[in-house]
């Protein structure tokens, strides 16, 4: 069977309206105004040109070779499509749309609409993954497209659900996306990477090295081992946005946090060990003040921090303290869940977005009407979040949530610079009144291996209280610096703390600080000297 006929089935299987096969895009089905990627990557010039050879007519071969646009009637196994051919310099574009049985002197459409985005790369592969099926073209099967078929009993009413359901992983793909997770787990490494084009990577303690004994991959086999254990929402998610988060476990040994995505190469992804056992306070090394915020009441307690510092390991600590020593209702919203909280002296309900929730918001907006003592929010990704969480907070419940920021002061000024001009003398009284902590975190480069978390921590006291709501965020610094006995830290003092208890090298120490210049005369007041250009 030729490589466009399988294209072709799918347009009469699927009721489709057109197909379009072009240069640098990924192949699309039109249905009306809608349009379904059924490729896994973007298609090449070679790829495409081949196409056009093995349907075009003999007589039209020398014109189609030029630039231009030309039509013509192709009989395919599943029926009668009419195809245009366009070429432009380099780019080519087929174009199909089925035909009737008469149509042998009907003309193509003044103009069909073109459904498919360019694409900016050129990824080879984008026919890499053949549903099976008999043939006796064995070479033209080999090279199908990478279109998931729909088993013959699901209904055929719902083409976009039914191109990304896919056959069952085959064991191969599972057993070597699985035997890199344990060896993530065995090598002591954070995060797995696999790209197109590469071979496998492992984060150990904070560098990026490469898996040794291990090949380069084709976009193919990564394809097919992230969708070995990829859900099916997930994958149907990636085909329609190309990227996906999810969640997968290694049973007694390990949870992951996934995420898929689609680059110039072709897919990667993205594998973060969540531990199947929550960390205690005490092994993560938390400062026992911190514990003064698991007693609340009610507030807005924050952890913040660059992406990978360890904000959700920590948030998890907090909520296993609580659950171990109170008796509470606690709803987690996150994306997606992490670490795993049996009920122990707390009713635990964890909520995942995309799957038991449709976003942040209205999961958070819900929680009001769910008798919760306290909500831990993954991630305050937007104005409205951050307005129903400070509201939550001030309604008499305790809120746990993290934010990409640097430092416990600018942790104030980003949620504060998030609302419009005339809120946020608003937002900056309900904020002094419900902000309770907040606590800033990086992973330095251990000593002899490993990572060790440096702590900023800002708790709200009258007196902060006060230049919050007054605009007064730039003396927060000097206040935290003269409350040292309350448990507050800079990050400075922090980071010198853990080169004096001999943990991290002074070098490293002064890469992690966001205010180097301030560190460097800190450290040389300390007698320390580092190397800076």
């Amino acid at each position: 069977m030729a490589q466009f006929d399988r294209f072709a089935q799918s347009i009469f299987k699927f009721k489709a309206d057109l197909l379009v096969i072009a240069t640098g895009e990924r192949v699309v089905l039109g249905f009306g105004t809608d349009k379904k990627p059924v490729s896994a990557e973007a298609a090449t010039r070679t790829q495409v040109e081949g196409i056009v050879r093995e349907i075009a007519p003999p007589h039209l071969a020398p014109q189609l070779s030029r630039d231009g646009e030309h039509e013509f009637l192709y009989r395919s196994p599943s029926g009668l499509v009419q195809v245009r051919v366009a070429r432009k310099d380099s780019s080519v574009r087929l174009t199909a749309v089925p035909a009737a049985s008469d149509a042998e002197e009907a003309p193509l459409p003044a103009a069909i609409p073109v459904l498919a985005e360019t694409s900016t790369g050129e990824a080879d592969g984008f026919m890499s993954e053949a549903a099976p099926e008999s043939s006796a073209e064995p070479e033209a099967a080999s090279e199908a497209t990478s279109m998931d078929y729909p088993r013959e009993e699901e209904s055929s009413q719902d083409p976009p659900a039914l191109f990304s359901q896919g056959e069952a992983p085959s064991p191969q793909a599972l057993e070597a996306i699985e035997g890199l997770l344990r060896r993530l787990i065995s090598e002591k490494c954070s995060d797995l990477h696999l790209s197109s084009g590469n071979p496998p990577m492992f984060r150990k303690d904070g560098t990026i090295v490469a898996v040794g004994g291990s090949a380069t991959m084709s976009p193919a086999t990564v394809r097919e081992m992230v969708f070995a254990i990829a859900p099916a929402k997930s994958r149907r998610e990636f085909d329609e946005r190309h990227d996906t988060d999810f969640a997968y476990e290694i049973a007694g040994l390990a949870r992951y946090r996934c995420n898929l995505y689609m680059d110039r190469l072709g897919v990667g992804g993205v594998f973060r060990v969540i531990p199947s056992k929550t960390p205690s306070v005490d092994e993560l090394g938390l400062p026992k003040h911190i514990l003064q915020l698991c007693q609340l009441s009610k507030g807005l307690v924050l952890v913040t921090g660059p992406t990978g510092s360890g904000k959700s390991t920590t948030l998890a600590a907090l909520v296993d303290w609580i659950n171990r020593n109170r008796t509470d209702h606690i709803i987690t919203i996150e994306d997606p869940i992490e670490f795993v909280h049996a009920n122990q002296k707390c009713l635990v309900n964890q909520r995942q977005v995309g799957v038991h929730t449709e976003g942040f918001k209205p999961a958070l907006r819900a929680a009001l009407r769910e008798d919760p003592d306290i909500v831990l929010v993954g991630e305050l990704r937007d104005l409205e979040t951050m307005a129903i969480a400070i509201e939550t907070a001030e309604t008499g419940h305790l809120v746990f949530g993290t934010l990409h920021t640097n430092s416990a002061p600018s942790t104030v000024d980003r949620i504060i610079d998030q609302f419009p001009s005339d809120r946020q003398s608003q937002i900056r009284t309900m904020l002094s009144e419900s902000l309770k902590g907040v606590v800033s975190q990086t992973l330095c480069r251990k000593k002899g291996g490993g990572r060790v978390a440096a702590y900023e921590i800002l708790y709200v006291t009258s007196a902060i209280s006060n230049l919050i709501r007054e605009g007064k965020t730039f003396q927060i610094p000097s206040i935290m610096q003269t409350n040292k006995a309350l448990g507050m830290t800079l990050m400075n003092e922090a980071l010198l703390d853990l080169v004096h208890k001999g943990l991290v090298e002074p070098q490293e120490a002064y890469f992690k600080s966001a205010a180097k210049t301030e560190f460097k005369a800190l450290l040389e007041r300390n007698h320390i000297k580092i190397e800076t250009t």
